[in-house]
């Protein structure tokens, strides 16, 4: 398997790059946080007719026709960046919603668990569970739920009305707690029926990966599993950027910052701190371009667990190069380190991803013998 990326790869990375750096600046950014993280729907539409929302659509419906692999390289984009609003659920309701593919709808996600629901008094529509059970074929992320439903207009309205704003650890992320979402949706639209092109389009994006769109699609109940999976590699894509750009931040700080007379980045325990910032990201880099290639739920989740604590930790540890000044509303810091902690907690969560790897690990094969006993353990 090679991880290299190729040069079509790194050319659509490197646009994205400018691409965000020229309409998403650090003012743009500030000025997202003055607004709430309200959605600028002309970024948005500007998202759209790049390509992002409708990267991995079929070219004969109006996509791009990539695959997972890309999507990670421009979803890591956008973490670095910090980019606000629910950028993965848009992207993967392309097809399915209206207007999302080309930016004029913005779609969020109800995960369920009691999870407050990002950016709900402003979207277009919901993907919504709707809570009917799986099998037992139910692919492994599934949670045993195979409903996917699409709540839009009226019912939207409703839903959004009897929702209570929830105090966001993000200031750029929103978040309501919508109760009763799942029996909104329920005779709207149904795993087997609203989804079905959705299911088709994002299954189809995948070809030329490990795993084929027709080992993907194992009838409607496999759908909703591999939403789940595939938004959770997204969100670690975007957790990696994260990640790489608080590592830049501290090292760019111990650069130039002196203490006594020298950079603080010549002290080692600086150096220490930005060398296991590294250390975290390049295996979480592994562990995310392996996953996009194969698309297997397993690897995904040891992404998303990995991913996770490198933005996270490396967070922090940028906070705590900065000294006192990273502490500050001004500094952009502690954006990164709010916004990996809400991410660790939307999709697939640690404990979720701990247990797929635990059961992927099979039945043990009994207690592990000692390693000394009878006259040898004394001896």
């Amino acid at each position: 398997m090679d991880l290299q990326l190729s040069d079509d790869q790194r050319a659509l990375r490197s646009g994205m790059r400018d691409l965000l750096g020229a309409v998403f600046d650090r003012e743009a950014l500030r000025a997202a946080v003055e607004r709430g993280g309200a959605v600028d729907r002309g970024l948005w539409r500007e998202l759209g007719a790049a390509g992002l929302f409708a990267l991995r659509l079929p070219e004969a419906a109006g996509g791009v026709g990539l695959g997972l692999p890309e999507a990670v390289l421009l979803f890591e984009e956008a973490g670095r960046a910090l980019l606000p609003g629910p950028l993965v659920a848009t992207h993967l309701a392309a097809g399915a919603v209206e207007g999302a593919a080309e930016g004029e709808a913005v779609v969020t996600v109800a995960e369920g668990g009691g999870r407050p629901v990002a950016h709900l008094a402003e979207v277009d529509a919901v993907l919504v569970r709707s809570g009917v059970r799986a099998g037992p074929g139910a692919p492994a992320g599934s949670g045993g739920l195979t409903g996917l439903g699409v709540l839009t207009g009226e019912a939207l309205a409703a839903s959004v009305a009897e929702a209570g704003p929830v105090r966001s650890l993000d200031p750029l992320t929103p978040l309501h707690r919508a109760e009763g979402l799942a029996g909104a949706v329920t005779g709207l639209v149904g795993a087997a029926t609203g989804l079905s092109s959705a299911a088709m389009g994002l299954e189809g994006a995948v070809t030329g990966l490990a795993r084929a769109a027709a080992g993907l699609a194992r009838g409607s109940e496999a759908y909703p599993g591999a939403f789940r999976d595939q938004g959770a590699l997204l969100t670690a894509a975007e957790q990696l950027g994260s990640a790489t750009r608080t590592t830049e931040m501290a090292v760019q700080h111990a650069r130039a910052r002196e203490q006594f007379g020298a950079p603080i980045g010549s002290f080692q325990a600086v150096k220490h701190l930005c060398a296991d910032m590294l250390a975290r990201t390049e295996p979480a880099r592994g562990a995310l371009y392996a996953a996009a290639l194969t698309a297997d739920p397993v690897e995904i989740a040891a992404a998303k667990l990995l991913a996770d604590e490198a933005a996270v930790r490396n967070a922090r540890d940028c906070l705590q190069i900065h000294g006192g000044m990273g502490f500050t509303w001004e500094a952009d810091v502690h954006l990164h380190l709010k916004r990996a902690w809400l991410r660790a907690s939307r999709w697939l969560t640690a404990a979720e991803a701990e247990e797929i790897l635990a059961a992927a690990l099979g039945p043990s094969s009994g207690p592990v013998p000692p390693l000394y006993s009878g006259s040898a353990a004394r001896g």
